[in-house]
Order: C-alpha cells, then structure tokens, then sequence
C-alpha cells in the first residue's frame, strides 16, 4: 500500500493545480474528483477528472478524451498501455515520463473543456 501511496501522491497534483477553475467534489486522502460549473441536460455537473487510491492500483480518470478521443491521437503506447476503458488510466508504480504526458493531455483536455464553453 505504500507503494501506490507514493503513486496516488505523484498523480494527485496533475489534477489539483486545475482545481481553481474547475469544482472540486471530493477532496480526500485517497480521492480527489473535480467538475465543471456546466451543468447537462440532466441538470447533473459535467465531470471532469479524479484520482483514487484503490487496493491494488491508483486510477485516473480524465473525461475529456471520453468526449473528445482525438486528444489520445499522439499518445504513447506505454501511456495507451495503462488505460482501463475510454477514459482511465491505471498505475501501480511511480512512472515519472508517463505522469508528464498524462500532465500534458490533462491540460489539453482542460483546454478542449474551455473551448467547448464547459468551463464558464
């Protein structure tokens, strides 16, 4: 467990240092979700990102490339390698090159978000 401590705690500032523009849901030890102001037609907030600390891996959850799947164009297969479904990633390691290029396509996905008039 201490191991994907140090995991969740290298990937829990990807997602925090865009808190300030986003909503932020949960802000745990072991979790940290953030969403938009935009609300859907469900009348529900448009989410956008978490990090969680799980049993046996810590996830990260990024809905922009469930959105929009072209932002995974470019990606590296290492990073492709780590993906759960359509929008998570799974670590049970520190990985320093792939948490840059998951920082990069976090940022990206905030700016697709700001483009779309998600963010307010």
């Amino acid at each position: 467990m201490a191991n994907l401590e140090q995991v969740y705690q290298a990937l829990r500032p990807l997602l925090a240092q865009h808190a300030a523009v986003l909503v932020v849901t949960h802000d745990e030890p072991e979790q940290l979700y953030l969403d938009t102001a935009f609300l859907q037609q469900n009348k529900k907030p448009l989410f956008f990102g978490a990090v969680q600390l799980k049993k046996n891996y810590v996830s990260y959850h990024l809905m922009p490339i469930y959105l929009a799947p072209e932002l995974l164009d470019g990606i590296s297969a290492a990073l492709r390698a780590r993906m759960q479904g359509k929008s998570c990633f799974n670590f049970k390691t520190v990985e320093p090159e792939l948490f840059a290029e998951l920082a990069s396509l976090t940022a990206a996905g905030l700016a697709y978000y700001q483009q779309q008039g998600y963010l307010g």
